[in-house]
């Protein structure tokens, strides 16, 4: 840990903060009901409730709100009439019509609201020679496409992976946690890249990505489990170096390295 971060902890520690409650079947109307004093953190687990503020960044913009756009949306929504179909697109997505969402997360690979586990490559292909998104082909792309011509094109789009390949996992499982094996850290950082690529050939800019859903969660569904140093040097060492400027996603800047629990791409985009 570097001097500043030493530095902002002593600052905080000790200060206090006041919880606001609004709850239902309760007369609490964001009414004050408890007082938390900081404290430095420990080891980070997934059975316990954080609360992380970056006291060196404040009024930060507020970006949009936003949805999921996965499998289970994008299957269901095929499934309706025409009509049904551009009624749920105005209604989340038209900025005059409807509620006007500027933000979307689809998934890198199957998640838990995927009606089947599937990757973009042959089990054990570690040069991705066999990357191809065909998949989402089918019902995800069309649905986050129409979703930004409904946005007017304002829609932010960004991806998440819930776990890796199973050959590049530890437990040779895309279920139940596990890790990424270090010597699959480079292919795993160039198929990022590749889903960037070949969804901007589709049409579908991608504004950003983050390294991992639910990244300390071990679940019965896909999932893969980073601490957040792992993220941070996944994308120093190697996410970072393998994604040239133009593959970027779009609302990327430069990459810039942290010492502490935040990395960033640009000013915009956290990873962790």
């Amino acid at each position: 840990m570097t001097l500043l971060p030493l530095l902002l902890v002593a600052q905080i520690a000790g200060r206090q903060a006041i919880v606001y409650t609004t709850a239902e079947s309760t007369t609490f109307r964001l009414t004050a009901t408890d007082t938390l004093t900081f404290r430095p953190s420990q080891p980070t687990s997934e059975g316990k409730l954080y609360v992380f503020v970056d006291p060196r960044k404040t009024f930060q913009p507020f970006l949009g709100i936003g949805g999921a756009l996965t499998d289970a949306a994008a299957e269901t929504f095929a499934k309706l009439p025409a009509a049904q179909q551009n009624e749920v697109i105005v209604a989340y997505y038209s900025t005059d019509r409807g509620i006007g969402y500027t933000l979307g997360r689809t998934n890198i690979n199957s998640c838990d609201f995927s009606s089947e586990s599937y990757t973009y490559v042959t089990e054990g292909d570690r040069d991705l020679r066999s990357f191809s998104i065909a998949h989402d082909l089918r019902f995800k792309i069309p649905l986050i496409k129409r979703a930004m011509a409904a946005s007017g094109n304002r829609l932010k789009l960004f991806a998440s992976p819930w776990s890796p390949p199973a050959y590049m996992k530890d437990n040779n499982d895309m279920l139940h946690g596990g890790h990424l094996r270090p010597e699959y850290f480079p292919a795993w950082a160039m198929y990022y890249t590749k889903f960037i690529e070949s969804y901007r050939r589709e049409g579908v800019p991608v504004w950003g990505i983050t390294i991992q859903n639910e990244p300390m969660a071990t679940q019965t569904w896909e999932s893969c489990v980073y601490q957040s140093a792992d993220e941070r040097d996944f994308l120093k060492n190697h996410l970072g170096p393998v994604m040239p400027r133009p593959h970027r996603p779009t609302g990327a800047g430069d990459l810039r390295r942290s010492s502490g629990r935040e990395v960033r791409l640009g000013d915009r985009l956290s990873l962790v």
